[in-house]
């Protein structure tokens, strides 16, 4: 890692602003070891990207969308070359199995500048209505504030769009997987992104975070992350009135219908639950299931469930790699010994490490049966392998307990086609997905309520890097 102790600014990689330099260990969490060490910014290091961003922005902001376009194809290119290099990065820093952080991981990275593309060629910026000329010019100096458990896939679904409409910005990246940030950094610069476009200051949120979120002279957060630290930057952005974009945390309801084919439902259910080890935003971690066919649910839930192999993410056998770090793992086994002593159905799992493994941060694979609805598995994002199944009555009693939650990221239905549409109006969430659906890399993406606010992806992510002005009597 030539460039860890690095930062990217102004188009070069230059050494922190203090001297000596503060370093921290990035840990692989499949053995607990340090493998590499990254420099930490200040304040400093941030009013220096901030001012390289801002003095870059004019001519960027004027460039044509043509110029931009062909700026990220290039991104691209690079991006695409490099791909198994970035997912081999992830999988040491975030602990993904090797094959899943090379193609969902970093591949993700490549779906989102391939859909910002697809969307900047058919986004219209200039547009006449009546004698009034409405248009879209970009928001301009942009902090982002990526998160760890799918970093490329944040940074990317920021950047591109970003590029595409004419912004400049400073990235910091989590500082618990900032490798892979680092190498994105690489390409932007291979690429020959103009000098002061893309900058990079690795740091915590309390230093680097906050001195981004509070800066005069940035335009824009977009942050993803927990709820609390999304608070927290909302709270320091807020004297400067700059917009705030977030996309926050998230306790996603899966409604199994009765019409549903019920093994299936399980089974995909739990698979969606237990990608990336359970830490996505949007994992479906609250199964509802009719009241009378729990207990075969149960069954089918413990069979699916032990079939998950837990283990070394260079494996090409391991399902679930390790969750991200000993602090997540702490938090984790509390809330599974929190399911227990509330008296939640263990099915399977439970705390402490599978039983084969003496190393890293793995979490058992855990299944909860009949969990009350107000118990703390069921109402708090746990970030892992942890399932919770809650039986309903009739589809209002499921509807009230899937909305009866502070987040609404998302919301899963399985069954019968026609009545999961008419369902999915009454679920408050940014996001429905019904009867185990791909993922679709240009349909917005973001929450209601505590999950955040504005809208990634796509087209929609364009729109959240823009201003709109009105030029009244343009034309007469």
């Amino acid at each position: 890692m030539d460039h860890a102790l690095k930062f990217y600014i102004n188009g070069e990689w230059v050494d922190p602003a203090s001297s000596p330099v503060t370093t921290l260990d990035v840990i692989n969490p499949a053995t607990e070891l340090p493998f590499t060490k990254i420099a930490m910014g200040t304040a400093a290091d941030v009013d220096k990207a901030v001012a390289a961003a801002k003095a870059a922005f004019p001519a960027f902001a004027a460039t044509s969308k043509e110029e931009r376009l062909a700026l990220l194809k290039r991104i691209l290119e690079i991006f695409i070359r490099r791909s198994d290099e970035i997912g081999a990065a992830i999988s040491q820093e975030m602990g993904a199995p090797l094959a899943m952080a090379k193609s969902a991981q970093a591949g993700s990275g490549t779906a989102h500048l391939m859909e910002a593309i697809k969307a900047a060629e058919a986004f219209e910026y200039d547009t006449m209505q009546g004698t009034t000329r409405v248009v879209h010019e970009p928001i301009g100096v942009v902090a982002m504030i990526t998160p760890w458990n799918w970093p490329i896939n944040q940074i990317a679904a920021k950047v591109a769009p970003a590029i595409a409409t004419g912004c400049t910005m400073v990235l910091k990246p989590s500082e618990i997987a900032p490798v892979s940030a680092v190498l994105f950094a690489e390409i932007m610069d291979e690429a020959g992104v103009p000098k002061g476009v893309f900058n990079l200051v690795h740091g915590d949120g309390p230093t680097v975070g906050v001195a981004l979120s509070g800066h005069k002279d940035v335009d824009m957060v977009s942050f993803t992350g927990s709820t609390r630290a999304g608070v927290s930057v909302a709270q320091t952005a807020a004297p400067t009135v700059k917009r705030v974009h977030q996309e926050l945390g998230g306790k996603s309801p899966n409604i199994i219908l009765r019409s549903a084919d019920l093994d299936a439902a399980v089974r995909s259910g739990i698979a969606r639950c237990f990608g990336n080890t359970g830490q996505s935003c949007n994992a479906p971690t609250r199964m509802l299931v009719p009241q009378e066919v729990m207990d075969d649910a149960i069954t089918i839930a413990r069979d699916a469930a032990e079939k998950f192999r837990t283990g070394d993410p260079n494996s090409a056998n391991t399902d679930l790699g390790p969750v991200v770090s000993q602090l997540q793992f702490d938090k984790i086994q509390d809330l599974i010994q929190a399911g227990i002593d509330e008296g939640a159905e263990l099915v399977t799992g439970g705390t402490g490490r599978p039983a084969e493994l003496n190393a890293g941060y793995y979490v058992r694979p855990t299944i909860f049966a009949r969990v009350g609805h107000d118990m703390r598995i069921s109402r708090e994002e746990i970030f892992g392998p942890v399932l919770s199944m809650i039986a309903y009555d009739d589809l209002d009693d499921a509807v009230e307990m899937a909305n009866d939650t502070v987040y609404g990221l998302a919301s899963y239905i399985q069954g019968d086609l026609k009545e999961a549409q008419a369902l999915s109006k009454r679920l408050r969430t940014g996001n429905v997905y019904i009867n185990d659906a791909p993922w679709d890399g240009a349909a917005p993406f973001g929450g209601y309520k505590q999950s955040g606010n504005g809208r990634e992806y796509g087209v929609f992510g364009l729109r959240e890097f823009v201003e709109i002005k009105g030029i009244v009597g343009y034309e007469v």
